[in-house]
C-alpha cells in the first residue's frame, strides 16, 4: 500500500483511473423538460450525430438551449417531421420595447453543424440611416432599379405595416424588411440600424398550404437528419432497438445498447458467434486487467524509487476540444 506521505502518488493513481475510464455515454436522455430529444440530437456527449455535438444544452431547470457562435438561445420547439428548431433571441426587439431600441448582437450559426437559417424567417430593421441603407417601398424600387432590388430594405412590407401582436408599437419610428444573405450582411445592417427582430411564419393548416400561416416572433433554424445504414440497423427493433451515437474520441459510429456499445447492432441472433465474442471479451478483459495491475505495480515501484512528480494531462483544454 502507498504511504500517505506520497500525495503525488495518490493523485497519479486517481488520474490514471479517470483517464482510463471511457468517456462514451451509454445513457442518452430522451427529453429536456417537455422537449423530446431524438436523433440526430443529443444532450449527452456521444449521443446522436457528431454533426450536432455540443450544440444542445439542458439547464438544471429543464430549459433546452441552442449554442451558436453568437450566443446561447432558448429553444421553444423542435419539429422532427418538418426538421426545424424554433428559438428566441432575448436581445432582439420585442413589442414591450416599443421605441426603446436596445443594442443587440447579430445572430449567427456554425455551418459545420448542418444547421441553416430557414427561408421562412423575415427580418425587420428599425431606425435605419437613410444615407447608408436604401430604405424604400420595394415594389416601386424594384420597378425602377431591378438590378439593385436585393439590396433595398422594404419600408412598405406587410410586416412593417402589421407588426405581429403590436401594430402601433413603433409610433413614428421607421421600419423596413430585409433578408440578409449572410452573417456579414446582418452585421453591416446593424451598424446603420438601431435594432432588429426576426419573424417566423408558422403553419396553422396543412403543410402544403403556403398561405395558411401566421407570423410569430422567433428564429426558425432548419436541420438535416444524416441517417446511415448503420444507424437504421441499430434502431431496428428486430435487431435490438439501440440508440445511434458516436465515439467521443474518434467520432466513429456506435450503437448504444444499454450497458454496452457496439459498432453494428444490439441484438445478435447467432448464438455461437455471441458465445465466441463473449469468450474473447472475457479473455481480453482478464488480460487487460492483469496487465493493468502489473503496470500499476511498476508505477508505484518507480515513484517510490525516484519520487518524481508525474504531469497530469487528462482533461487539459486544447483547440481540439473547445466548443467554438
Amino acid at each position: 500500500m502507498p504511504s500517505p506521505h506520497h500525495p503525488s502518488l495518490v493523485l497519479l493513481l486517481i488520474t490514471l483511473f479517470l483517464c482510463s475510464t471511457q468517456s462514451q455515454s451509454t445513457k442518452c436522455r430522451t427529453s429536456c423538460g417537455t422537449t423530446q430529444i431524438n436523433y440526430p440530437f443529443g444532450i449527452d456527449d456521444g449521443c446522436g450525430s457528431p454533426y450536432y455535438r455540443h450544440i444542445l444544452h439542458c439547464t438544471a431547470s429543464g430549459q433546452l438551449q441552442l449554442r451558436t457562435p453568437s450566443g446561447t438561445y432558448p429553444i421553444e420547439t423542435i419539429s422532427y417531421t418538418e426538421r426545424h428548431i424554433k428559438i428566441t433571441d432575448p436581445s432582439m426587439w420585442n413589442c414591450d420595447d416599443a421605441q426603446n431600441f436596445r443594442p443587440t448582437r447579430p445572430f449567427s450559426l456554425d455551418t459545420s453543424t448542418h444547421l441553416t437559417l430557414s427561408s421562412q424567417n423575415d427580418y425587420l430593421f428599425f431606425n435605419c440611416s437613410d444615407e447608408a441603407v436604401i430604405v424604400a417601398p420595394k415594389p416601386m424600387f424594384c420597378e425602377r432599379f431591378p438590378e439593385r432590388c436585393d439590396s433595398s430594405c422594404d419600408s412598405a412590407s406587410y410586416l412593417c405595416r402589421h407588426l405581429p401582436k403590436c401594430g402601433a408599437a413603433l409610433g413614428g419610428s421607421s421600419c423596413c424588411s430585409y433578408y440578409p444573405k449572410a452573417t456579414e450582411s446582418l452585421r453591416l445592417m446593424l451598424r446603420y440600424c438601431s435594432s432588429y427582430t426576426s419573424v417566423y411564419w408558422r403553419s396553422v393548416g396543412a403543410p402544403d398550404e403556403p398561405y395558411d400561416q401566421v407570423p410569430e416572433y422567433g428564429i426558425r433554424v432548419d436541420f438535416d437528419i444524416p441517417v446511415s445504414s448503420s444507424c437504421l440497423h441499430c434502431q431496428d427493433m428486430a435487431r435490438g432497438g439501440g440508440t445511434c451515437g458516436f465515439d467521443t474520441q474518434t467520432r466513429g459510429f456506435l450503437c448504444l445498447c444499454g450497458e454496452r456499445n457496439v459498432t453494428t447492432f444490439c441484438g445478435d441472433h447467432d448464438t455461437s458467434q455471441q458465445k465466441t465474442r463473449e469468450a474473447v471479451t472475457y479473455g481480453t478483459a482478464a488480460a487487460v486487467s492483469a496487465a493493468g495491475m502489473f503496470v500499476m505495480a511498476g508505477v508505484i515501484w518507480f515513484l517510490r524509487r525516484v519520487r518524481a512528480k508525474a504531469p497530469v494531462t487528462c482533461g487539459v483544454q486544447s483547440n481540439d476540444n473547445r466548443l467554438f
